[in-house]
């Protein structure tokens, strides 16, 4: 299989190939592109050396998936072109997650949806992934009413210069700022650019993405999104009211049974998701498991996520992989 990579230097880009390597994904020919300034740079991917070509050179050798990470103007411009030249693209970018033409997937929740027809198929929000794959298993036994989400997301999320800033910081060294404000032995209540109505876009993507992929325009959905000094994953505490109630027991049998879901929940044991486990996995982790005491058929949670992996990488070659056993 011809496959392409498009943005194959940034931080998602990069985590593309090493999850395209460890999950053997039948790739007979590889494509590395990325901005003109890295044209003809050297890539390795297993073991063998591949030079950063042009998106001009690598949309005439007509690949059979593009992986595009390379932001929501490149998206735009290129997705088209390489769709018409047949290839499917899966899209990393915010670019085309809300056009009504095209489909927003998360494999475990809604790759049913998907046909041969598809050719650009957009790969949702980080923060939005990891909380679908833990909701929808419950969505469809007690029927979600409303959810209230705060986030708290690493740092790897903004890209190369966040995590050169909080490195910067702790070292005590001067350098480019990804942020306005210092963001070691710091959290920042902004994340993306603020909207009309107060809200942030970062905030707006999990309400609209998270609608759309559980096919349920009914679901109340609030959110805050915050940055804070971490590598690793991103966190969130995730309240949710039901419109049937449930057991504790049957929602954590429920979880252990749902695809891409890891239950880490032994208080007794001080065991529950964290950052710290959840990098470098593809998994999402779910536990801080308990009864919202001040409402009825309301349930309060902890999701844990590597961003980079499962939060866009993973997600992406997980739709390839789909695609192509259909």
């Amino acid at each position: 299989m011809k496959v392409a990579v498009v943005g194959a230097t940034g931080l998602v880009g990069r985590m593309m190939l090493k999850v395209l390597e460890e999950r053997c994904f039948p790739v007979t020919e590889l494509l590395l592109v990325a901005s003109e300034k890295s044209i003809g740079k050297e890539v390795l991917f297993k073991g063998k050396s591949y030079k950063i070509i042009s998106d001009k050179e690598a949309l005439q050798k007509k690949p059979d998936v593009a992986l595009f990470s390379a932001g929501s103007a490149a998206s735009l411009e290129l997705a088209p072109q390489f769709a018409a030249a047949g290839t499917t693209v899966i899209d990393n970018s915010s670019a085309w997650r809300m056009d009504n033409t095209k489909k927003l997937i998360v494999p475990e929740v809604n790759a049913q949806v998907l046909t041969p027809q598809d050719k650009i198929i957009a790969n949702p929000n980080c923060s939005t992934i990891q909380m679908v794959v833990a909701l929808n298993p419950l969505h469809q036994k007690y029927k979600i009413k409303r959810v209230v989400v705060s986030t708290y997301q690493s740092v790897t999320g903004t890209g190369v210069k966040a995590v050169t800033q909080l490195m910067n910081e702790r070292q005590k060294a001067t350098g480019d700022m990804a942020y306005k404000y210092p963001i070691d032995m710091n959290v920042i209540p902004q994340i993306d650019v603020f909207l009309d109505n107060a809200y942030t876009k970062e905030e707006m993507k999990m309400v609209h993405e998270t609608k759309k992929i559980m096919g349920d325009d009914s679901i109340g959905i609030t959110a805050t999104t915050v940055r804070i000094p971490v590598m690793g994953g991103h966190s969130e505490a995730v309240n949710v009211e039901f419109e049937r109630d449930f057991t504790i027991e049957d929602i954590k049998n429920t979880l252990q049974q749902a695809p891409g879901v890891i239950l880490k929940d032994d208080i007794a044991r001080q065991i529950y998701p964290m950052p710290l486990h959840s990098e470098g996995k593809d998994d999402v982790f779910v536990g801080r498991i308990r009864r919202d005491e001040s409402q009825a058929k309301t349930l309060n949670m902890w999701i844990v996520a590597d961003n980079l992996r499962k939060g866009a990488a993973t997600n992406a070659i997980q739709i390839a992989e789909y695609l192509f056993k259909k």
